[in-house]
């Protein structure tokens, strides 16, 4: 119990003398702000969601104006952040919050782990910074600081190691200072317990790091689970006819639902982009001498967490009309102001494109 005790003490006190690290939405107290940077910073580096942060309080100072706004607007300011399903439940709980709560967010925290797109961690990061509620925030630095300093081996990623670091998170919380601790240990492991190259010189913990002491830092935290990572192809179609081209919105149960793509070409594997054409209008019911191919570009990638997108944009003119069932028809003027997943976004923000439209 004394070194759960020290432990609290030091870090408080390192939080108080020693921490610089500066972001917008320390020390908030609006419930909406903080939930708001939360959602954000899932999944999201800080310096990446600073500015996305930055333009939706800019555009949507509060829940009501963020609930009230079109959908695709949404959608645009958070295009490139990924992982997209963030965005829908934002959405949602706002539309939620405005409309049954008169705007405001609730006060205790089962009801605010009860909003869509919120778990326990951003529960407790809410209802300790926004409502001083005892309950600590257990992520990712979290885990790896607790399991420095006590060695504890037990996986992050099973069910026991993720109660047993939880319970002890509970444990050393200071149930009279919770959102100032929470932040101080997020802002520790974030800044000088990382994840690669701890800075362990400058550490005022290390006199009691159990895997310092042991020479033995790099080897905590313990997973036990590796990520299956598959490759997918992708081949976009950009058919213009007239100054036009087709797109349509993706669906659900997949990666990037809800924002807009060419027509499209999904191999199991890398082929020939001139390949994909005859198959691709012959599905469609199109003659093949319907278009001329004006580019072909280089292959595109993107790393998303368990699976890697590869692919290429065939630019192709169209010389009469043709549909393509699914699909719509949008001025390329137009297609600025449409959300497209980064892999669409860095073609088109190619200068060699002739699409180039950012």
């Amino acid at each position: 119990m004394k070194s759960k005790k020290l432990f609290r003490e030091l870090l408080l006190t390192w939080h108080r003398e020693k921490n610089k690290r500066t972001m917008p939405w320390k020390g908030e107290k609006d419930p909406y702000k903080i939930w708001l940077s939360e959602i954000i910073l899932q999944q999201t580096r800080v310096d990446q969601g600073l500015n996305y942060y930055h333009r939706f309080i800019e555009e949507f100072p509060g829940i009501h104006q963020l609930a009230q706004a079109p959908e695709e607007r949404v959608f645009k300011l958070w295009e490139g952040l990924g992982y997209y399903t963030r965005c829908k439940n934002l959405i949602a709980t706002a539309k939620n919050i405005s409309q049954n709560l008169n705007g405001h967010f609730p006060v205790n925290y089962d009801a605010i782990l009860a909003l869509k797109g919120i778990g326990p961690y951003t529960a407790a990061a809410i209802g300790s910074f926004a409502f001083n509620l005892p309950y600590a925030v257990v992520d990712g630095n979290v885990f790896r600081v607790l399991a420095r300093y006590f060695a504890i081996a037990t996986p992050i990623d099973s069910t026991e190691g993720k109660r047993q670091f939880t319970d002890l998170a509970h444990e050393l919380l200071d149930k009279n200072l919770p959102g100032e601790y929470n932040q101080a240990l997020m802002d520790f492991g974030a800044t000088i317990c990382k994840p690669q190259i701890p800075l362990c010189s400058d550490c005022p913990l290390k006199k009691n790091c159990k895997a310092y002491l042991r020479q033995s830092v790099s080897e905590y935290p313990v997973k036990e689970k590796t990520i299956t990572k598959k490759s997918r192809w992708l081949y976009y179609v950009v058919a213009e006819y007239k100054g036009s081209v087709f797109v349509r919105k993706r669906g659900a149960k997949d990666i990037w639902e809800n924002l807009y793509e060419f027509l499209l070409s999904e191999q199991k594997e890398a082929v020939s982009a001139e390949k994909v054409l005859p198959d691709f209008f012959s599905k469609n019911g199109s003659s093949l001498e319907v278009y001329s191919i004006d580019h072909i570009s280089a292959v595109y990638k993107q790393q998303l967490t368990h699976q890697t997108i590869c692919g290429q944009f065939i630019k192709i003119q169209l010389s009469r009309p043709v549909s393509f069932t699914g699909y719509e028809k949008v001025k390329i003027n137009h297609l600025a102001e449409l959300p497209f997943p980064k892999f669409i976004t860095t073609y088109l923000k190619d200068k060699s494109v002739s699409l180039n439209l950012f």
